[in-house]
Parts: structure tokens; sequence; C-alpha cells
């Protein structure tokens, strides 16, 4: 016969559960780029309180996942939680398979291939190569990207489900309200590029220097929605390169 649960059950699992996602939240708060973080930081990013933050990072620290310097008196990532993003990284067959794709296609656009999927309404690079050029942006595995400014991010909304997409343009909306002619501006107009192209490109609307081309895909062995991009700055990626030669050949890949 199974035990019935208790209230008392249901409020220990209700708990642990919110324990778990705030020690989660002090984990994603490191960013590509961050070296280490100060309570303050953790704080800022999080909107947990200091004795929240204090308890949480001291368990965080005993497991492995995150490691404290006295002398600093500052967090950085811990070997644990490296381990668990390499193991899902190397196990990958989405990224095994298009790493060598985006290498080629970096080296002959002159520019930098990335892949990515989104967490939240950012996108975040699972992979990137770089060309041999000595001009190429330096985003790294774990950068993060907002979503309807990118040509990464913006492919992969117009491969959503349009109920998901319009439920995450409002969500957008929400959290940037004074943008949201700019919002939905951009992602009609990825649609509509997207359309007569096959592929989705933005020129200066994330960075004014910056022009990529994207196009997301499902993989099929069942993992998540991905986007592959090709970007750069414009002086070496120019919209007629995007149009001409990258798009194409993001398509043919």
């Amino acid at each position: 016969m199974r035990k019935r649960q208790t209230t008392s059950d249901t409020t220990d699992t209700s708990s642990t559960a919110a324990t778990l996602t705030r020690g989660l939240e002090i984990l994603r708060a490191f960013r590509a780029g961050d070296n280490t973080l100060g309570n303050q930081d953790l704080i800022d990013r999080t909107g947990l309180p200091k004795a929240t933050i204090s308890r949480l990072t001291a368990t965080l620290i005993k497991l492995g996942y995150l490691h404290y310097d006295e002398q600093l008196g500052r967090y950085s990532i811990g070997p644990a939680t490296v381990s668990l993003g390499y193991s899902a990284l190397s196990s990958s067959a989405v990224v095994y398979m298009a790493t060598p794709l985006m290498q080629e296609l970096a080296d002959n656009s002159g520019v930098a291939a990335a892949l990515g999927t989104r967490d939240g309404t950012e996108m975040v690079y699972l992979a990137n190569c770089r060309s041999l050029a000595p001009v190429s942006l330096r985003l790294n595995v774990g950068s993060r990207l907002p979503i309807w400014r990118t040509a990464m991010g913006l492919a992969y909304m117009i491969e959503m489900r349009p109920e998901l997409r319009a439920a995450l343009v409002e969500d957008l909306i929400e959290a940037q309200p004074d943008q949201a002619n700019k919002i939905r501006d951009l992602v009609s107009g990825a649609e509509e590029f997207h359309r007569k192209h096959g592929f989705v490109g933005t020129f200066g609307d994330w960075y004014s220097y910056i022009n990529a081309v994207g196009l997301a895909f499902r993989p099929t062995d069942g993992s998540p929605l991905v986007a592959i991009t090709c970007g750069g700055i414009v002086d070496v990626f120019s919209k007629e390169a995007c149009l001409e030669k990258a798009g194409p050949e993001l398509v043919r890949i």
C-alpha cells in the first residue's frame, strides 16, 4: 500500500525544492567572463537576502560547486560545476557533429560561428569556432546573448511553436516594457526575413558594428531546439557577405 503523503511531507518537499532553486540561482549568477563574484554581486544578481546567500554558498562550497577565496573574500565556480558542464557538452551528439561544420563555416566566412540554445530570455553558447582572421568576436562557450536582438536568438524564436513564441514575446515585453515596439518589430521582421531568405539576418540590431546570420533546427536525436549563427564586425563581415555567402552556406550546413 502506498504511503499517504502528509502535510509535513508536502511542506518538506516544497522547502527542499525552494532551497534547490535558490542554490541554482546562485550558480546561474555566474556569467562568461566572471572570474569571481562577491556577496554583494550575488545579492544583486539573484535578489536573495544576504543570510540566504551565506547559508547556500556554504553548502555549495562544501559540495564543490563553488570555491571561496579567503584572501579576496570572493567566490568562483568550483570543480563539481565545471565537471557537470563538461559532461553535458562532451556527451552532446549535436555539439560533436556540428563543431567541424561550424569551423568550416568560420574559415570560409573569415569570422566566427557558434551553436546555442535558449536559457530563459537569453541564448547561451554551447560551442564556438573562430577563423584565423585577426579580428573576430571574442565570445566563448557559456556566453549569454539577448534573445530578441541577436541572429541566434531570433532564429531560435522563429522555429518555436507559434503559441510558445507569442508567450515568450509577452515575457520579454513584461521585462522591458519600454522596448515593446522594438521587440515586436524585430521578431516580425525576422519572420519576414526568414520567409524571403531561408535564414535570419541582423545588421546592427545588437551592436551597431556587428552583422550576423542565424538558423535554428531540431536535432533528430530528440535534443532541444538549437541555433547556429555566423557573425562578425561590419568591416570584415558586410551585409552583402551575409546575404550572398554566409547565409546560404548556413542553410547548406
